[in-house]
């Protein structure tokens, strides 16, 4: 009986002890920093696991690898398409459109004479003898002559045609050189090229042009006007020409008259279109000679190619036949004298 009691009380007494424990653990947690609650751990999915048992061959795995490995080729590809195709069918820059430069507005007053004597320019009539400061061609047509002409003062030349004409008129072609000494503007002084010949007596231009001649300032106008009873026509082409420094004035004039407009067309028309103005230094550019190629040097071990002996020309030999020898005629034999018979 006291033995059993005794059993009670260690069992009361261990129970005590563990409600102690368990009390001051939770009293211990209480007084503690509150710890957030873990994350809830989500329910395991049970999954089946199948397996699957796939034979691969060489050729397959690189079938099955092209697919990865094109698609970013192709996308590359397409990628680089366009700046390809925008170069190929880009058109290259237009070049600046050149504005041409105005048309020279012909003066409506003032002789070239006059103009030059406004600025102070001094007019020196040239010669055609030991004249080189310009090449100046003047075409002689046919029936055609140099003539000395007293109504022409200073000309440079005058030719005339001496076969045709109607016995009133000649036709002629005068050519005037004057070096220009003074400072001027050549296009604005040949701009009153045309006003000498519309003060002519009845003027009626048929032509004119302000267009340069031979890379000069020129200008040219025809047409007919009246002399005393006569009507002629009549071309003037005149030209500011440059040579070095010096400047020259170069007028040529061809005048015949209406009536016989068609029978010399030809030959005023030859003069016309054949004269010409230019600088003597006016020579083509020549473009220089190419340097010799020089032979590259032998690789080594390879002997070098002995040239070939240079070609001689054949030379073209004339042979003379022997001159004739003169052979002696035989000496002349004496006839045997005549023996008379005894």
């Amino acid at each position: 009986m006291n033995r059993i009691t005794r059993n009670w009380r260690v069992l009361v007494g261990g129970v005590a002890a563990g409600s102690v424990a368990v009390l001051g653990f939770t009293g211990a947690s209480a007084s503690a920093e509150p710890v957030p609650p873990a994350p809830p751990v989500p329910a395991a999915t049970a999954t089946a696991t199948v397996t699957q048992t796939v034979t691969v061959t060489p050729q397959a795995a690189n079938t099955a690898a092209a697919p990865s490995t094109a698609a970013p080729a192709a996308v590359a590809a397409t990628s680089a398409t366009p700046p390809a195709v925008v170069a190929a069918t880009t058109q290259p820059a237009a070049a600046p459109v050149q504005t041409p430069a105005p048309a020279l507005a012909p003066a409506t007053s003032g002789t070239l004479a006059e103009y030059f004597a406004d600025k102070g320019v001094v007019l020196e009539p040239q010669k055609a003898a030991g004249f080189t400061a310009l090449n100046i061609v003047l075409p002689i047509p046919t029936g055609w002559r140099i003539i000395p002409d007293p109504n022409v003062p200073n000309a440079f030349s005058v030719i005339a045609d001496r076969q045709g004409g109607d016995g009133l008129y000649t036709s002629n072609a005068q050519l005037m050189v004057s070096k220009l000494i003074g400072d001027f503007d050549p296009r604005e002084a040949i701009s009153h090229g045309y006003v000498e010949s519309q003060k002519l007596l009845a003027w009626q231009s048929t032509s004119a042009s302000m267009a340069d001649f031979g890379g000069f300032p020129s200008s040219l106008i025809e047409g007919t006007y009246r002399d005393t009873d006569m009507t002629l026509n009549t071309s003037r082409r005149q030209v500011i020409a440059q040579s070095g420094s010096d400047r020259f004035l170069v007028t040529l004039t061809v005048t015949t008259a209406a009536n016989q407009a068609v029978a010399t067309a030809a030959a005023t028309e030859g003069i016309t279109k054949g004269f010409k103005v230019a600088a003597p230094d006016a020579t083509p550019a020549v473009a220089p000679l190419a340097p010799a190629a020089v032979p590259a040097p032998p690789a080594a071990g390879v002997p070098a190619a002995v040239p070939a002996p240079a070609a001689i020309p054949e030379v073209p030999v004339t042979v003379a036949p022997p001159a004739p020898v003169a052979v002696p005629a035989p000496a002349a034999v004496p006839a045997p004298a005549v023996v008379p018979a005894q």
